[in-house]
């Protein structure tokens, strides 16, 4: 049976890509950001998942306002990176794992999640920079499942039906018969906003609060509407979208192991959590 082993959220802003490609890992405005990573490297070394299930949003590559899904569940056996617009070196493909996309949307499906299935789908820097920096200087071990959240066309999904996708998710991993070890990755956020009259906006009380509930208390979040996360967060913080459905992917029980949260990186509050799954015989023991 396919075994779900934690979770990774981070921050996928794509200026992170262009330091990448400059080396400016040790330069003192990415320094702080960077070695938020050396946990998250030991961890997945130790670790050693199989596939990677990453929740997303699209950025205009796939999907615009004329088109956009509220969810989007690939289904390739490979995925594709294109120049977004941005400035960044376009990534090397990724390797899909058809067969778990399958079965995660039928399970979708079953659940009553109304999703867009994507046979050929384009992934953008909100997954293509969290890979760099999980597995930095090598190839990426891993098959994805990318599963893409609208956080552009109002109406949004609400960060409630964001933890419950992830809960559905979560259910069919464990159904899954093959022996496969699950990563559930979420991207985005924090708190940012890129234009309008709070262009810049930051709130850190807020994203520490966020970080906080994450791993004990999801659902307080999940009480959140969305009108009320831009208020607290800025615009382009619904990205915690991405995180919600994370969480909703793993255990009840699950223990913080890791945490980074350093201001600012372009405008956005940049955070990195690890999260593990804990058995009830682990919870006991502690």
């Amino acid at each position: 049976m396919a075994r779900i082993i934690g979770g990774i959220a981070t921050t996928h802003v794509p200026s992170i890509g262009q330091a990448i490609a400059d080396k400016k890992q040790n330069d003192p405005y990415w320094s702080p950001f960077f070695r938020g990573f050396d946990y998250v490297h030991y961890w997945l070394a130790r670790e050693k998942p199989d596939v990677a299930v990453v929740f997303y949003n699209d950025h205009g590559l796939n999907f615009f306002l004329d088109k956009m899904p509220t969810f989007a569940v690939g289904a390739a056996a490979e995925y594709c990176n294109e120049d977004e617009g941005w400035g960044i070196p376009v990534s090397r493909a990724v390797k899909g794992d058809p067969a778990l996309s399958w079965h995660l949307i039928n399970r979708l499906v079953a659940d009553e999640f109304d999703i867009t299935m994507c046979q050929k789908m384009l992934v953008d820097h909100a997954l293509t920079i969290p890979m760099a920096l999980m597995w930095p200087n090598q190839k990426w071990p891993v098959k994805v499942v990318p599963i893409a959240i609208n956080t552009v066309q109002h109406p949004l999904p609400s960060m409630a039906r964001c933890l419950k996708l992830g809960r559905s998710v979560g259910r069919a991993i464990q159904s899954y018969p093959e022996d496969l070890r699950v990563l559930i990755v979420g991207t985005g956020g924090l708190s940012h906003q890129l234009d309008g009259k709070r262009a810049g906006f930051i709130n850190k009380e807020f994203d520490k609060l966020c970080m906080d509930k994450l791993a004990s208390e999801p659902d307080v979040l999940a009480n959140y509407s969305i009108h009320d996360w831009i208020e607290e967060s800025g615009a382009q913080g619904v990205e915690f979208v991405n995180w919600m459905a994370m969480r909703g992917a793993l255990n009840a029980r699950v223990a913080e192991v890791h945490r980074n949260y350093h201001v600012p990186i372009s405008n956005t509050a940049a955070a990195t959590v690890v999260l593990e799954n804990r058995t009830e015989a682990e919870v006991r023991a502690a």
